[in-house]
C-alpha cells in the first residue's frame, strides 16, 4: 500500500497541450508522453504523473488530459471523441493509500461502462486503483473501507481513444466463454461487513496443536 504516489503500467500515449499551460493556450494541441505513476489525494480525481519527450515530467493531471496514440492498437477505435473528465472518472480519490494492481484475468479483456448520459462507452483494461486506510493509530476520516461507499477504479483504454477510470458498479465485461447473459443486473449495495471472529466461540486454552474450539458454555462446538 502505498502512500499519496504509487506506480502504474506505463501508458505511451499523447498528452493534451492545453493541460501543460494551465488550460490557458494550445488547444488541441498534443505532445507524445508515458504517463508512469498516479497521486491519490482524498477530495481530488486521480491524478497522473507523465515524462514527455523534452524531459520535462509533469505532474498531478486528471485523466481527461490524456489520450491514446493513432497506432495505439485499439480495436475498432472510430475519430478521436471529447470527454469532460466528469464523463470519463466517476469518483474521487478514497484516501492518501492507493494500491494499483493489474487483475491476470482482466489483462486484455474489453468491456463497456454506462456513462452519465445513459450512453455505454467501450474499452479495453488496463489496470485497476484501490483505496485502504493503512493503520488504527491514523483517524480514519475516508470511506475507502464503508463497505457501501468504497469503490474502486478500473482504467480503461476507450475505442474513443480516450481513457477512463470506473467503478464496478458502472461496467460490464465481455469475456465470450463465460459472460453470456445480456441483461442488465439488478443487485444490491453490498452493506455487510464481513467478521468470522466476532461469534460466540473460542479456543481451547492448552497447548495442543490441533485444540478443540468451546462455545461460551464450555461444550465443544
Amino acid at each position: 500500500m502505498s502512500y499519496l504516489n504509487a506506480n502504474i503500467p506505463p501508458i505511451y500515449c499523447k498528452v493534451r497541450r492545453e493541460y501543460l499551460y494551465d488550460l490557458r493556450k494550445h488547444h488541441g494541441e498534443t505532445e507524445d508522453c508515458v504517463v508512469f505513476a498516479i497521486a491519490s489525494i482524498p477530495g481530488r480525481a486521480i491524478l497522473f504523473h507523465a515524462l514527455l519527450t523534452n524531459g520535462a515530467i509533469y505532474w498531478r493531471l486528471p485523466i481527461s488530459a490524456f489520450i491514446q496514440r493513432r497506432n495505439s492498437g485499439v480495436v475498432h477505435q472510430p475519430q478521436m471523441e471529447h470527454q469532460t473528465l466528469e464523463d470519463l472518472e466517476l469518483w474521487n480519490s478514497f484516501s492518501y493509500y492507493p494500491s494499483v494492481t493489474t487483475f491476470d484475468f482482466l489483462i486484455g479483456q474489453r468491456c463497456k461502462y454506462l456513462g452519465k448520459d445513459k450512453k455505454f462507452i467501450h474499452g479495453e483494461y488496463l489496470f485497476t486503483i484501490d483505496w485502504a486506510h493503512p493503520e488504527p493509530n491514523i483517524l480514519d476520516t475516508e470511506h475507502s473501507e464503508i463497505p457501501d461507499q468504497h469503490k474502486c477504479a478500473h482504467v480503461l483504454a476507450l475505442d474513443n481513444g480516450n481513457y477512463a477510470a470506473q467503478p464496478n458498479n458502472r461496467i460490464l465485461w465481455s469475456i465470450p466463454s463465460f459472460t453470456t447473459s445480456t441483461h442488465w443486473p439488478d443487485y444490491k449495495v453490498q452493506t455487510n461487513e464481513w467478521n468470522v471472529e466476532n461469534r460466540l466461540w473460542k479456543t481451547d486454552d492448552t497447548d495442543k496443536f490441533f485444540y478443540d474450539i468451546m462455545d461460551d458454555a464450555g461444550e465443544p462446538v
